[in-house]
């Protein structure tokens, strides 16, 4: 991505909706002249009678092999899961075939896939990564394909009519960072992607920041494809160490580049006061913790945000054993991974979603109609249960497909992500930062 900004065109619910309303009158014209020529007519493109016909065919999409942001865990995921359910007779007895693509993370790339979904019928996009919501949610909302568990990295997941998320996204994580470091940090500084995914994050990280009674944090901007950040690295400590009185905090959220920008940063903060790190899960996992040293390494003691309970929680327990019975030798899958995690997550409501349509037609269309008819998806507890009303209760501030802004605080503790307890959230170290979004000054 670059930093070049475009002017968008915001649709309204109404255009948002024409083509798959017009989309369901024609299919209902279909269904009605059948009835008159049922020898001549066959099942509508794209979908399957009842339980053992043809498979469900869905698409999972990321980017992988860039120089930027990567996710091949997830189409790894979709593939596992629709082996591991295909060997178990399928879902009600239907077969799950997964389409995978990558999107480049390019936007021309991002449409293609979403024009493939459509070409091969796929009945959803289920458990996927793009950073180009623009490039394709309209190819998808033409085509009235339903966009399942996206991994939130732009807003335009929150506002799409197709759009059926699963977590909060960047919105909820950074709004829970800002919120989590509020009381302990003195000077915050964030460094993201000159970009315009980018664009959206100081104003989610100020929001949590300011619920907090904290000052905004400061901006500092860097290439998303960079071979090192050592000017950028000075920059935020400079700012994150002005103020003498309190140790201040540094916040990369560089998606795979924060480990090359926390290379640059450890040389760097030798020659200044100590400060704290915090980031989001997407920009670090257990697999970088290891590869930077663990416990001696840069990230001990940082704040990391997630949409989800630590992988050690038992929770995890169904997806582990899917992964192990499907893909115990596929390195790309780490259950650690918080786009393997969403994958899996995206998948359960799939699931949820074609036994309750049972025995009946499953194409596009009905799932679609399936989501929006008050469908509600347990995930074990891996989140609150998950439905998706027309407009949620962030509609006003331009998320109205967000539903589930809970966010969980781990901490870097002797080289292992652990839950960092009760200091953000209830009990269970879970926050709902709904009522800071609602707050957040969203353009």
């Amino acid at each position: 991505m670059t930093g070049r900004r475009r002017t968008r065109t915001t649709l309204s619910a109404s255009s948002r909706l024409s083509r798959p309303v017009r989309a369901t009158a024609l299919a209902a014209g279909a269904v009605a002249l059948c009835a008159s020529f049922t020898a001549a007519c066959g099942l509508v493109p794209g979908a399957t009678g009842g339980a053992g016909d043809e498979p469900v065919t869905v698409m999972t999409w990321a980017p992988q092999d860039t120089d930027a942001t990567n996710k091949p865990g997830m189409p790894a995921m979709a593939l596992a899961y629709a082996k591991w359910v295909n060997s178990h007779g399928g879902i009600d007895g239907r077969e799950l075939k997964v389409l995978t693509c990558n999107d480049h993370n390019d936007s021309v790339g991002a449409a293609r896939c979403a024009k493939r979904a459509a070409a091969e019928n796929a009945v959803a996009v289920v458990g996927s990564y793009s950073q180009f919501g623009d490039s394709y949610l309209a190819p998808l909302e033409g085509a009235g394909i339903p966009y399942i568990g996206g991994y939130g990295v732009t807003n335009d997941e929150f506002t799409g009519s197709m759009s059926y998320p699963v977590n909060g996204g960047q919105p909820a994580l950074l709004a829970g960072l800002g919120r989590a470091l509020a009381a302990g940090c003195g000077n915050v500084a964030l460094v993201r992607p000159d970009s315009i995914a980018g664009d959206q994050l100081p104003v989610l990280l100020d929001a949590g920041l300011k619920a907090g009674g904290h000052a905004d944090a400061g901006d500092q901007l860097a290439a998303e494809d960079a071979t090192e950040y050592g000017d950028q690295a000075e920059r935020a400590l400079r700012h994150a160490t002005g103020d003498p009185a309190r140790e201040g905090c540094v916040v990369p959220a560089l998606g795979d580049r924060t480990d090359t920008f926390m290379d640059s940063f450890r040389r760097a903060r030798a020659s200044h006061p100590d400060v704290r790190t915090a980031t989001v899960l997407g920009s670090v996992d257990q697999r970088v913790i290891n590869a930077t040293g663990g416990a001696s390494g840069p990230y001990e003691g940082a704040y990391i945000t997630g949409w989800y309970p630590a992988v050690s929680d038992p929770r995890w327990g169904p997806m582990k054993k899917v992964i192990s019975e499907a893909a115990f030798d596929d390195d790309r899958i780490d259950p650690a991974d918080a786009g393997v995690q969403t994958t899996w997550i995206a998948y359960t409501v799939l699931r949820a979603v074609l036994e309750k349509i049972g025995d009946g037609e499953v194409s596009a269309d009905t799932v679609r109609r399936t989501l929006n008819d008050g469908l509600r998806v347990s995930t074990g507890g891996l989140t609150p249960t998950l439905s998706w009303p027309y407009a949620g209760r962030l509609a006003a501030v331009g998320f109205p497909r967000l539903v589930n802004a809970d966010v969980t605080l781990q901490v870097v503790r002797n080289g292992r992500l652990v839950a960092a307890g009760q200091r953000v959230g209830d009990r269970n170290g879970v926050a709902d930062m709904t009522s800071v979004l609602e707050r957040a000054d969203v353009a």
